[in-house]
């Protein structure tokens, strides 16, 4: 919840001149800004995606947003299942499996984000949390669901508290998630793009994306800065 129509509008314009089309990037800015950024991205590299979707397709549920409507602003990635989502607001696993499905069924992509808190690693739950958040969504869409989704790995530890996962952390999970859906599904689990979302910053992006199962990243507040964010979108 940043900045205004003018600055997400610079922010843009500022990465589709600064990169090429080699690199997936998408900007998933608050759902007022899209129709201005629709403009800006049109006929560019530059994706467009939500930060959250209703887990409803429409009806009496004021301040929501349906995947139908972010379609129809230019949208075609919608994060679901965000770290701050649950943590702030209470959307539940359930509740993420629904916002998954419905974004799926409007022809969105969904960035399922999963990953653990402080006190769950610390009492080892890292990998039980990893895997009723998967179960969820695998139980209300079908692993065949994940071959249109992107997942991102959150810890939620290593977010904004002053302490950073190490290369090898990050990995020692990414490479958990790809080894789970390869028991459900082994061609899935192979061409999954897994993201690290857990402060990806300049200085500590390229030793994270040449982990063998880092693809990219879901960037937080580096990404309010064009300059910050292409830095680290040349270092996939």
């Amino acid at each position: 919840m940043n900045g205004t129509l003018a600055s997400a509008e610079a922010l843009a314009r500022g990465v589709i001149a600064g990169l090429d089309s080699s690199t997936d990037v998408a900007v998933c800015v608050p759902s007022v800004f899209l129709p201005g950024l629709q403009t800006v991205a049109k006929g560019t590299f530059l994706a467009l995606g939500a930060q959250n979707v209703a887990d409803k397709e429409s009806g009496a549920f004021t301040g929501e947003i349906s995947a139908s409507m972010l379609v129809e602003v230019g949208c075609k990635y919608v994060l679901v299942g965000h770290s701050e989502r649950r943590t702030y607001y209470g959307d539940s696993n359930a509740s993420v499996a629904a916002r998954f499905c419905q974004a799926q069924s409007k022809g969105l992509i969904p960035i399922l984000c999963i990953g653990e808190t402080l006190e769950q690693r610390e009492q080892d739950q890292t990998f039980s949390v990893i895997d009723e958040q998967l179960d969820a969504v695998i139980s209300a869409a079908g692993i065949a669901a994940f071959a249109n989704a992107v997942l991102a790995y959150e810890p939620v530890w290593a977010i904004g508290t002053g302490r950073t996962a190490t290369d090898e952390q990050a990995q020692e999970v990414h490479h958990y998630i790809r080894q789970y859906l390869a028991l459900k599904d082994q061609a899935i689990a192979e061409n999954m793009q897994i993201l690290y979302g857990g402060s990806a910053k300049p200085d500590n992006a390229k030793g994270l994306f040449a982990m063998p199962d880092i693809d990219g990243g879901l960037i937080g507040g580096a990404s309010l800065d064009a300059d910050s964010f292409l830095q680290i979108c040349r270092s996939v």
